[in-house]
């Protein structure tokens, strides 16, 4: 690591030089299976040619005006994502985190002016596990220490409940509640399902006491677990979508919220912007990362591919418990093993892989990836959890 730069990272050691499909090339001419996926950033892969000709050609063109005038490549951009989640409106932003908060202003905003909270008491419940960015609001109701130790004061207006507990979040919902924020499915924390019908029992509680529902989406949607979104699982349909990683397709960072107009019409002019936010180049790679999954072909290959990998998975030793939904799996490594130690004997063998919370492993390789890339893949990993 470089002597230059802050140590919040601790990556594994290598250091890759370029990379193309499921597969990237250290600087030492190595080749490894990519089975991160850039934390769902890459759902269809590195360098992935539609993606870089909408790139190039909006290069040539113009990338970056400012909202402060229009361009030609927004509309277009706001129109067919809007239609991909069966809403009204979007509001773009850059990074995850960034949608986050804005999803969050959105539901105090509604909450003061549609719901009728008085001045200053919304509150959101959220829930305990999550992981929606590292904003200093954000890490204030997350219950990872790591990412929230000596960062306070937090912003207050946040209630956190069991992750998949229908009964503890009733209970917590008051008439301050303006929203419940959850993942449908947590990635951070190891790619952990809720219990079936619990995103059903969410949507009528929020019915029920006039509570916005905000799905984080960015790593669980856009065709990572079989479907456009994971809520599509139960047929859910939030109020607010939070999107970001793939949206930009690998290329750029783009993010947006999605909701109707009686959500979105709480901003007005000059309550919330972006410089960068919108812009003709975001927009250009999200019209076509959009396209991709318009033909619905990424999401049936994560259901066909994620079927294969769990079954293979499932066939493994040295596994305390395998959670797998579409191309997205979380497993936890038995017998006092690392997630860290084995990930590094995963590169060793040729797999990029990612760590999290002792010893969990979270596996997401491209949309993109072959049926022999994905025996390779848990093949590979059981030779290292074997040895």
């Amino acid at each position: 690591m470089t002597d230059h730069a802050a140590h919040n990272y601790s990556p594994l050691p290598v250091t890759i030089a370029d990379a193309r499909g499921a597969w990237v090339t250290d600087v030492e001419g190595r080749r490894y299976l990519d089975a991160l996926a850039g934390y769902s950033a890459l759902n269809f892969g590195h360098r992935h040619p539609d993606l870089l000709a909408a790139a190039h050609a909006q290069l040539d063109r113009v990338t970056l005006t400012s909202r402060a005038f229009r361009h030609d490549r927004f509309d277009v951009f706001a129109e067919r994502l809007a239609a991909l989640a069966g809403k009204d409106a979007i509001l773009p932003m850059n990074t995850g985190a960034e949608a986050v908060e804005t999803a969050i202003k959105a539901a105090r905003r509604w909450g003061y002016r549609v719901k009728g909270v008085p001045a200053d008491q919304a509150t959101i419940i959220v829930a305990d596990g999550n992981f929606h960015g590292r904003t200093t609001t954000i890490v204030g109701f997350s219950s990872d220490e790591d990412a929230r130790a000596d960062f306070g004061p937090f912003t207050p207006g946040f209630v956190s409940v069991p992750h998949g507990d229908l009964d503890a979040l009733e209970a917590a919902i008051d008439d301050t509640t303006v929203a419940v924020l959850f993942e449908p499915i947590q990635g951070e924390a190891g790619v952990v399902l809720p219990p079936d019908g619990w995103l059903t029992g969410v949507r009528q509680l929020c019915d029920d006491h006039d509570v916005l529902f905000v799905a984080d989406e960015i790593q669980s949607g856009l065709g990572r677990t079989g479907h456009t979104f994971a809520c599509d699982h139960e047929a859910v349909e939030p109020d607010v979508y939070v999107l970001g990683k793939a949206l930009g397709g690998g290329v750029v960072p783009v993010s947006a919220i999605v909701a109707n107009r009686d959500v979105m019409d709480v901003f007005t002019p000059g309550s919330h912007g972006s410089t960068f936010g919108g812009n003709p180049l975001a927009c250009a790679v999200g019209t076509a990362v959009v396209d991709l999954l318009s033909t619905g072909e990424f999401q049936a290959r994560a259901r066909a591919l994620g079927k294969l990998l769990a079954d293979g998975l499932a066939d493994l030793d040295g596994l305390d418990a395998v959670r797998v939904r579409g191309l997205w799996a979380g497993i936890d490594v038995a017998g006092g093993r690392t997630g860290k130690d084995v990930c590094v004997e995963l590169m060793h063998a040729g797999v990029l892989a990612k760590d999290t919370h002792g010893s969990t492993i979270r596996l997401a390789p491209p949309l993109v990836v072959t049926e022999d890339e994905i025996e390779l893949l848990v093949a590979t990993l059981g030779d290292v959890l074997a040895g």
